[in-house]
């Protein structure tokens, strides 16, 4: 495969629906090739930081942003960027045998030093593997000679891949703001020393929060469950534990995001308030695997958005957190921040909104620029089932965040539930569309002239996902033909024509499930789907049920040994990992949500889950 010359390239691009997806030179992005080069080979790293996913998508991710800007404040690393392609340049990538490249300087991702995956929902699987064969590198990890680049992958779902361990040489567990730099810093050292790639990776299995799957190997039983998950290599540690940033006030915040050439789904500039999440929902992987919560003071938040506000342009900032109302300084910051942003148009929007802790002074300024929807987040029909997954938030709580909402203006409200959770009956189905009427039939009873002149409900819902590291990691997901009555009950119970109805697809999330909890026996099944055309998966009009289901009929029980319920002391595929929240904490939860019993936030009282030892954030105190 041979790099493009620049009239091929444009001829390339002339074709493509979207050319600017493939372009690079966005403000901010950076080009180090003049003062790279002039640095001693042994000294520098070449770094590709890879997103499986669109341009769009990927340029919407904070993640990337940050790592980005850390990796190229190094004057000895060169980060570049890399997107999946969409299926235009795809295609013609493999009619004309051109490899996948970088935006920053078009290098195949084959000759970097190493490529970086950063994964955030299990259905990027596929777009991986085309990815690295595209770009040139061989899929497996056993494969990988001297010459071929180090592959590393993190991010959310870090915390179980062992379904595409054969493919990766590192991963990284946890947060990446300080183990990335010093992964790229052991490969400058391997770089000078000359040694080999088995050298690098022993040295890097010694860091904090780094996992070699290679290191590792597991023994199943005759049923196909787990019987053991040892390492193999002297040096590689029996459980690799999560890095955590204590202070994160010291993590980076970029302050000149490269902006991107074209509108990406979420066009605006973010903040991250604070990390992990207090609350404790039974179902959410998140908000145990980012334990335990960290706030950033109001005064960084405040400068940066400044320095961003100038930096970039934008129109709107978004506070972004796993619960952005739970930020202990909000008010605060909000009334700080307004001044400039109103003077400049600029819109504050605050996503991941509860019920229970909603300040509607606070948005009601907030909304002087602009008015948008509210969006709520009840998961359940049923005071019973949402005691169930630990959400902590009650009917009254909503019904009067409607009222209020409608008295001061809004007129449109987003809810989101899930179909499937543990326990659910149909009378919990039927609470939601109860809810909705409820809250219709306070508009009605409104006086005109103190509501707003129309109002829209939109009930959206997803199926319920059972994942590792949560208290539900044990429980099984529902079948297909349960899907399908439970949507067409709801569907059918929601009658008003003020309420609009969204759902999500039964396949992908069936998929989902089986990935999210599989174990490296999927490997070869996730390789056999790609092999027969599967790419893109997160996208409804690309997924291929037909394609999978194909696939999985290979391993003997197919989905319904990856659905099923979990015995309490079953071995599972990620046991060796630990991200802080024990094992036996998990277990009592997934005990209390058969009772219905609840557990309180960790800013109320420690529930000593395990993170107490990190001894930060809301757990500053509580150490053991």
């Amino acid at each position: 495969m041979n790099r493009y010359d620049e009239p091929n390239y444009r001829a390339m691009l002339r074709q493509m629906q979207k050319p600017a997806r493939y372009t690079g030179g966005e403000l901010h992005a950076v080009d180090k090739r003049p003062q790279f080069f002039t640095i001693d080979p042994q000294d520098r790293v070449h770094f590709a930081l890879c997103f499986p996913d669109l341009y769009e998508i990927g340029m919407s991710n904070l993640a990337i942003q940050i790592l980005y800007d850390i990796l190229n404040q190094h004057e000895s690393t060169f980060c570049e960027r890399c997107f999946a392609p969409a299926p235009d340049m795809r295609a013609y990538l493999k009619t004309h045998r051109l490899p996948l490249t970088s935006l920053e300087t078009r290098t195949p991702l084959s000759e970097f030093d190493m490529v970086g995956i950063s994964l955030h929902y299990e259905l990027a699987y596929t777009s991986v593997l085309e990815m690295l064969y595209l770009g040139g590198i061989p899929l497996e990890s056993a494969d990988r000679g001297e010459s071929d680049p180090i592959v590393v992958a993190g991010g959310p779902i870090a915390c179980n891949l062992e379904p595409i361990t054969p493919f990766l040489d590192v991963i990284l567990l946890g947060e990446g703001e300080v183990a990335l730099p010093e992964i790229v810093e052991a490969m400058r050292e391997n770089k000078r020393s000359g040694s080999s790639r088995h050298d690098f990776l022993v040295a890097v299995s010694q860091i904090p929060g780094v996992y070699v799957p290679s290191f590792y190997s597991v023994d199943y039983h005759e049923d196909g469950t787990v019987r053991e998950i040892k390492p193999i290599e002297p040096t590689a540690p029996h459980q690799v534990k999560k890095r955590v940033i204590r202070d994160l006030n010291c993590a980076h915040l970029p302050v000149t995001p490269v902006l991107p050439n074209i509108e990406v789904v979420h066009d605006r500039i973010v903040m991250e308030v604070f990390r992990g999440c207090a609350r404790g929902c039974r179902f959410c992987q998140a908000g145990f695997t980012y334990r335990p919560m960290r706030e950033r003071d109001k005064n960084t938040l405040f400068d940066a958005a400044n320095k961003l506000i100038r930096n970039t342009g934008c129109d709107e900032i978004g506070l972004l957190s796993l619960s952005t109302t739970d930020y202990s300084e909000l008010e605060d910051l909000v009334r700080k921040l307004l001044p400039t942003t109103e003077a400049q148009h600029i819109n504050l929007s605050l996503p991941s909104l509860r019920m229970d802790a909603f300040d509607f002074e606070l948005a009601k300024q907030i909304a002087r620029t602009r008015r948008a929807g509210l969006t709520f987040a009840p998961e359940a029909g049923t005071q019973r089932l949402r005691d169930v997954i630990n959400k902590n938030i009650t009917e009254d709580d909503m019904i009067t965040t409607a009222k209020t909402a409608f008295m001061n203006g809004w007129s449109r409200i987003k809810l989101y539930f899930m179909l499937g959770l543990p326990t659910e009956t149909d009378e919990d189905i039927d609470g939601i569309a109860a809810l909705s009427r409820q809250i219709i039939a306070l508009w009605d009873d409104l006086p005109r002239d103190v509501r707003p002149k129309r109002v829209h409900i939109t009930v959206s819902t997803s199926f319920f996902i059972p994942k590792p590291f949560t208290p539900f990691q044990w429980s099984r997901q529902i079948s297909q033909d349960e899907m399908h009555e439970k949507q067409k009950r709801l569907a059918n119970k929601l009658s008003d024509r003020r309420v609009s109805f969204q759902w999500h697809e039964f396949e992908s999330s069936v998929m989902e499930a089986v990935l999210s909890r599989g174990d490296r026996r999927l490997a070869p099944i996730i390789k056999h789907a790609w092999q027969s055309g599967c790419y893109l998966d997160a996208w409804h009009e690309y997924f291929r049920w037909d394609l999978w289901q194909e696939a999985l009929d290979m391993i003997d029980g197919g989905t319904d040994f990856y659905t099923r319920e979990r015995p309490l002391d079953e071995i599972f595929p990620w046991d060796h990992l630990d991200i802080g929240v024990t094992r036996s904490f998990l277990r009592d939860e997934w005990q209390k949500s058969k009772r219905a019993e609840t557990t309180c936030a960790c800013f109320e009282r420690c529930s000593a889950c395990g993170c107490q030892t990190y001894e930060t954030g809301v757990c500053q105190g509580h150490g053991n």
